[in-house]
């Protein structure tokens, strides 16, 4: 070390900075770490950085201070999970020169945050708050609304994943005037329909002279995705006459009881989409969070008058169309001749009919989307095929596939997704799969599959072919034991992400054999994950938890075990990794993957994701000093689990 920081320092120091320009944060705390002429250099560096994003681990504001130096000028894009801050961070985070900013997890933010962006980010362009005021005494007020919209006179991009309810005012809508001219894209985590209605309103705004037709105070909207109470006909309509550029529309709903007739979408709204012609993606969403609801009163013939108008139209997702035949669907993708992605879910009468002569058509579909389309058999499947270019394809809950489809689907070349969650495929399946397409894909779920056995995991990894695969979901299979683990072990297949919840099977010698695993010579144990789900797996106990201390999974983020294990180990083992995800009730990890935001599944799999070593070492920078006292803390734990076993 010393030789090298000895070349290092006969470098000249505009040389070294100019270098560690092309490194993002992570990678020049990385840096930094190794020598005192990087750590020199990363300083000044930080300075003049135009970009900051860190967004794998959340840092306390001690932390980020010195990470985040407030005599730079140059700072143009942050991007920062504030889960781990409050409002005592505020004046850390912004600054004048600020053109993006999306700040994740703020639920321990007041309303204080939207305020001073308008205040202090007078330029920005690209604005993404998340969960702001979540936390029970954090509140938002109507006025710190309107100092954000009316400051930000520049914004073009706004993302508010927050309930605005919080700010209980009868003049929210009118507030929206102040909005910035330039907004093109407007996404609402949950907002009242009725509340869209009165936004988009021509009446809204000042008083105009009684001849005057006064435009929607959002006309100049190109892109909207809000989750409401209710899809009705009402706010479509409003929608679809008020928003005259709109390019991109995604509506998502999931009402609390069975929609009554003027609380809900009919075929007359779906005639009122697209008067314009424009639009190019629709997402029409009913979900089943509260109760089992469908859009009853939709039928072919809405989907036929809607089809009129969407001859440009290259993405569609519909959930929920329970009266929606082959019919409807047929006429839609025959309709459509620039559709590249189709997704369809609790299509309840979709069958094989509607793809018998899809390779007759123009279409070239590269994502595919089939969830609870339970009519749907191997037949459908093949056919389906004949699109080549296909690169996603989600069947989910499709329960009637089996080995012939994926037979079928093994001769996608291009094929980086593959989700086949509850279908009758067998290990024989997954052979055929290893003989094709597993050069190409990237993940793989297999999720509640019950044929499948220990024997899946040598169909899937032995041979000589290189694998891409990084992310696998064997979660839900009552066949699955350690014996798969220790043979997914020693295929040395560097995966990111591995889910195995609720495999009662799966005990203490599995999460041994990961921890012990090395991709290769250079590399620690275990190195490669960073996501691990092993919730519900009943051969657990508290001698795992030794495992999850480092060195070992150096790079893991994500945990799922469960709590009931033993509560003080899964505390202790929060407090000495603070940067790693424990979730022990559960939940999901990132559930939102493929079921929330459109734009995550069409994320570009031609890259796969590049998880390299900077993060680790940057999460051993920051705690430095920390470490010991939290790994003693952890020892105190594993001997009282073992005194009271």
């Amino acid at each position: 070390m010393t030789t090298g920081s000895r070349s290092l320092d006969s470098l000249p120091p505009a040389l070294i900075a100019t270098i560690m320009t092309k490194l993002d944060v992570s990678s020049v705390r990385s840096a930094a770490s190794t020598c005192t002429t990087l750590r020199s250099s990363a300083s000044h560096l930080l300075s003049f950085l135009p970009t900051f994003h860190l967004l794998d681990i959340a840092v306390s504001v001690d932390l980020l201070r010195p990470l985040l130096l407030r005599q730079n000028p140059h700072l143009t894009s942050l991007k920062v999970d504030c889960d781990r801050l409050n409002d005592s961070a505020i004046e850390i985070l912004l600054c004048p020169s600020l053109r993006e900013l999306c700040l994740y997890n703020c639920a321990d933010f007041n309303g204080k945050l939207l305020s001073e962006i308008g205040t202090r980010c007078p330029d920005l362009r690209s604005l993404c708050l998340g969960s702001v005021a979540g936390k029970r005494g954090r509140s938002v007020h109507i006025s710190e609304l309107e100092e954000l919209l009316s400051g930000c006179t520049q914004l073009e991009a706004l993302v508010l994943m927050f309930d605005v309810s919080l700010f209980l005012h009868r003049n929210f809508a009118q507030v929206w005037a102040l909005a910035s001219e330039k907004l093109t894209s407007l996404e609402i985590g949950y907002i009242s329909s009725v509340t869209v209605t009165e936004m988009l309103s021509p009446n809204l705004g000042a008083p105009q002279s009684p001849n005057c037709i006064r435009p929607s105070i959002l006309s100049g909207i190109q892109k909207l995705c809000l989750s409401v109470d209710y899809i009705t006909d009402a706010m479509v309509g409003m929608i679809s006459k008020g928003l005259t550029s709109l390019t991109h529309l995604d509506l998502r709903d999931a009402p609390l009881i069975e929609p009554v007739l003027t609380f809900d979408l009919t075929n007359a709204g779906l005639q009122q989409m697209n008067q314009y012609g424009k639009l190019k993606h629709l997402s029409l969403v009913r979900c089943q969070d509260f109760c089992i609801t469908y859009f009853r009163r939709v039928n072919d013939l809405g989907i036929l008058l809607m089809a009129d108008k969407c001859a440009n139209m290259e993405s569609i997702y519909l959930s929920g169309f329970c009266r929606v035949t082959d019919t409807g669907f047929k006429t839609m993708l025959h309709s459509c001749s620039r559709l590249y992605q189709l997704r369809v879910s609790q299509g309840t009468q979709l069958t094989d009919l509607v793809f018998h002569d899809i390779s007759a058509t123009s279409l070239t579909l590269t994502h595919v989307s089939l969830r609870f389309c339970n009519l749907l058999t191997n037949h459908a499947v093949i056919n389906l095929v004949s699109n080549k270019d296909l690169r996603v394809l989600d069947l989910r809950n499709c329960k009637n596939l089996g080995d012939e489809a994926l037979q079928a689907i093994s001769t996608l070349p291009k094929l980086k997704v593959l989700l086949l969650d509850g279908s009758d495929v067998s290990d024989m399946g997954l052979l055929y799969s290893r003989r094709g397409l597993i050069g190409s894909l990237v993940t793989l779920s297999v999720r509640g599959c019950k044929r499948l056995t220990d024997k899946c995991i040598s169909a899937l990894f032995d041979g000589p072919s290189k694998m891409e695969l990084r992310e696998l979901d064997l979660s839900e299979n009552p066949n699955l034991s350690d014996n798969a683990v220790l043979l997914l072990a020693k295929s040395q297949v560097p995966l990111f992400e591995l889910r195995m919840r609720n495999c009662q099977h799966i005990g203490d010698t599995a999460v041994m054999a990961l921890a012990s695993m090395q991709i290769d010579k250079d590399r620690w144990h275990g190195s490669s994950l960073r996501l691990l789900d092993l919730y519900g797996c009943g051969g657990i106990t508290a001698l795992s938890f030794r495992w999850f201390k480092k060195p070992y999974f150096p790079r893991l983020r994500w945990l799922g075990v469960t709590g009931s294990v033993n509560r003080d180990l899964v505390d202790a083992l929060a407090r000495s990794r603070p940067f790693l995800h424990v979730q022990y009730r559960g939940d999901e990890l990132r559930s939102d993957q493929w079921d929330c935001s459109d734009s995550a599944y069409v994320h570009d799999y031609d890259e796969v994701h590049d998880y390299d070593e900077a993060d680790d070492e940057l999460e051993q920078w920051l705690l430095e000093g920390e470490i010991d006292h939290d790994d003693e803390e952890m020892g105190d734990a594993e001997n009282n689990a073992e005194v009271g076993e």
